[in-house]
């Protein structure tokens, strides 16, 4: 522990344990460079993805936080969908598990179509969950983009994952 708190690296962990007692389904880890924070790990899906990025970024104050969370959705149970018995249909008490259906494939490529006001960085923390991630926008569009505080209204431009 530093002189003023926790470090910078405990805070990280902490943030995780927090993450991963509300999400339980998240499977995550971190790596720490400095005060760069890449998130490793599998959620089930997009929803989840998103909020695991956005709980993240209200715990730590990173100077970039890199996403790298793959979406894989859980493989259905071996033994198919667990249905009451018989007898136990008027059982009120035990609970019936259904499984549900699979979530749909994480799409690979996303486009946003500019608009008056956008910026790279609007667009990263909102596609990214985090607006100092503009660059990876910018990145996959150099063939159109020639300065990241140059966009236009009507550009249509690829977000990546």
């Amino acid at each position: 522990m530093s002189l003023f708190g926790k470090s910078f690296e405990e805070k990280v962990q902490a943030a995780l344990a927090t993450i991963r007692g509300k999400f339980p389904q998240a499977q995550l880890d971190a790596e720490i460079a400095g005060e760069d924070v890449t998130l490793r790990g599998v959620v089930p899906n997009m929803a989840l993805k998103n909020a695991v990025m956005q709980a993240f970024n209200e715990l730590v104050e990173t100077h970039q936080t890199f996403n790298l969370i793959r979406v894989e959705a859980a493989p259905a149970a071996a033994a198919g969908p667990q249905v009451p018995s018989a007898g136990s249909l008027t059982d009120v008490t035990r609970p019936v598990i259904i499984d549900p259906a699979p979530a749909p494939p994480e799409p690979t490529e996303r486009i946003h179509e500019v608009v008056k006001g956008d910026t790279l960085s609007a667009l990263a923390k909102k596609y990214l969950g985090n607006a100092n991630l503009y660059m990876k926008i910018f990145e996959a569009n150099r063939d159109t983009l020639t300065d990241p505080n140059l966009i236009k209204p009507g550009q249509r431009l690829r977000i990546p994952n």
